[in-house]
């Protein structure tokens, strides 16, 4: 059988559609084999492309902006979308049925510093009316360290994605009160990136295929089912928790549709990474993304 080497740039249910690439068997029915890794912190997925240590990633097309800003072409192509919506929760100390974002002013609220993260906080906040500048915002270190330092009761609110805030409910630790894909809407959140060489090979068009039936099992298929087959890719996650996330994905919509980079989504995340000052122009689709192979 082929082999196929995935990367992720972050390893949570929020990726989903890549992850039941694998654990749902779609891999496997297109006689491919696969293996899969997670980038070290502080290392761009993008470079185990360069490398040759993976053949597709896990990534996002503000990757690009960030090169095209730089008067540098991008490192890959992204081909396909995983997410059309953000995944990240904000998560209480306590249930609050009459939760509403102006409740964050004046607020301590741990929230992740990773790039496009805050970027997608900040324009959460602005789409839910409130002003950024009257929160206090706390840079409490990377994903594991903010947990950390939630459960040992810093702050008042967290900015997670999933399935963390569903496990700090379960333990009671915290309540989920919003999502930020709700303010913020469709967009081309995240998405999978190759190079043009790979992508003109049988394999990528294998996988492709794959990837595009397991995002359609995504929508068809109950949380509970999904997170069985995922669990072992989660030791440190309850499968029930695992299943309050992937059904808390499933309402939000972040894998409904084909597998396709619209326009509109593009469009969407300039609009977000301008309004938040990190577009030197508004880069076009085509720098960036190309058709998925045939599929």
């Amino acid at each position: 059988m082929a082999k196929i080497s995935i990367q992720f740039t972050l390893f949570s249910a929020f990726y989903s559609p890549l992850i039941s690439t694998m654990t749902g068997g779609f891999l496997s029915e297109e006689g491919l084999e696969y293996d899969w890794s997670v980038a070290a912190a502080g290392v761009s997925a993008i470079e185990a492309l360069r490398t040759g240590e993976a053949d597709v990633v896990q990534s996002t097309i503000s990757q690009g902006f960030t090169s095209l800003n730089q008067g540098k072409e991008p490192g890959c192509v992204h081909f396909a979308q995983i997410n059309g919506a953000d995944g990240f929760f904000i998560t209480g100390r306590d249930a609050d049925d009459g939760f509403n974002w102006h409740k964050l002013e004046g607020a301590d609220v741990l929230v992740h510093h990773g790039g496009q993260p805050m970027t997608m906080f900040r324009y959460a906040c602005h789409k839910a009316g409130i002003d950024i500048d009257k929160i206090n915002i706390i840079d409490a270190g990377n994903g594991a360290e903010m947990d950390k330092a939630f459960r040992a009761g810093r702050g008042d609110y967290i900015h997670q994605q999933g399935p963390a805030p569903q496990q700090l409910q379960a333990d009671g630790q915290g309540v989920v009160l919003a999502a930020l894909g709700t303010p913020i809407g469709a967009c081309a959140f995240s998405s999978l990136a190759s190079t043009q060489e790979f992508l003109g090979t049988d394999k990528a068009a294998a996988f492709t295929r794959a990837f595009a039936r397991a995002k359609a099992y995504l929508g068809e298929t109950p949380a509970a089912e999904i997170a069985a087959a995922e669990k072992p890719l989660f030791p440190n996650i309850d499968e029930a928790v695992l299943a309050d996330c992937i059904a808390s994905y499933q309402k939000i919509g972040c894998w409904q549709g084909p597998i396709d980079i619209t326009a509109q989504g593009y469009e969407a995340m300039l609009d977000i990474f301008a309004f938040d000052g990190k577009l030197k122009s508004r880069h076009a689709f085509d720098k960036i993304c190309v058709a998925a192979p045939a599929h």
